[in-house]
This record gives C-alpha cells, sequence and structure tokens, in this order.
C-alpha cells in the first residue's frame, strides 16, 4: 500500500527557487547536488531538486499553460500577511493577489515564485 509522503518540486533555477521559500519562512538547507528536502514536525517532506538532476533519470516535461503547484503559508495574524507580501515583492518577486480580506474569512495575498508558481499567504481574521 502506498502512503502519500512528500511532494516534490522542479525548479528551472534551484538557487532562485529556494531562496523565494527561504523568504517565504522555509527553513532550507543548501542544496545536496541538485536536491533538498525539508520535513515537518509531522515527518512530511517537501523536496526541491533541479531541472537538470530530474532530467538525469526521467524525460522532464515542464507544464505548459498552468502552475506545476501551489504552496500555501499560514502567518500568525494578518498583518503579517501584508508584512510578508511586501517583503516578498521587495525581493524582486511578483505579486498575483495583494493582500485583501477574503469573503471565506481570511487575509490573503499570493506571490509567484521564480517558476511562476503560486506561494499563499493567509491568516483567518
Amino acid at each position: 500500500m502506498a502512503h502519500f509522503d512528500a511532494l516534490g518540486i522542479t525548479a528551472s533555477d534551484l538557487a532562485a527557487t529556494l531562496d523565494f521559500y527561504r523568504l517565504a519562512g522555509l527553513d532550507i538547507p543548501e542544496a545536496d547536488e541538485g536536491h533538498v528536502e525539508v520535513e515537518s514536525a509531522g515527518g512530511f517532506r517537501l523536496m526541491f531538486d533541479d531541472r537538470a538532476v530530474v532530467e538525469s533519470f526521467s524525460t522532464y516535461e515542464p507544464a505548459v499553460g498552468g502552475r506545476n503547484v501551489g504552496l500555501a503559508f499560514r502567518c500568525d495574524t494578518p498583518a503579517d500577511v501584508d508584512v510578508t507580501h511586501a517583503a516578498m515583492v521587495a525581493a524582486g518577486h511578483t505579486s498575483k493577489e495583494e493582500p485583501f480580506d477574503a469573503f471565506w474569512g481570511q487575509r490573503y495575498a499570493t506571490v509567484l515564485d521564480p517558476d511562476g508558481n503560486p506561494a499563499d499567504f493567509y491568516c483567518p481574521l
């Protein structure tokens, strides 16, 4: 029986992608030969791979016309959503959704990672 254990992100520029997710709040070690993993307290792993690493063992076909993956980050306060969004944009990343109070009861914003994947930042109001 298979058990969901990890989520992998293939990056066209691994260093830029890791910098983005570090700025988003993840504690990511340095990549070892184009691969790095982050493990949650519950044991779930988030894996980052350089596209060349994936191409070394598989036929890699980047997504066309859509996103590859989207991650969501819960902030401690609604104000932290605004602060995090501003820091990401100041670092040169593209805002997809400026911070707003969503009808579902969250302060919410979205910033795109270097490959155009959305990273959502939210906090219950």
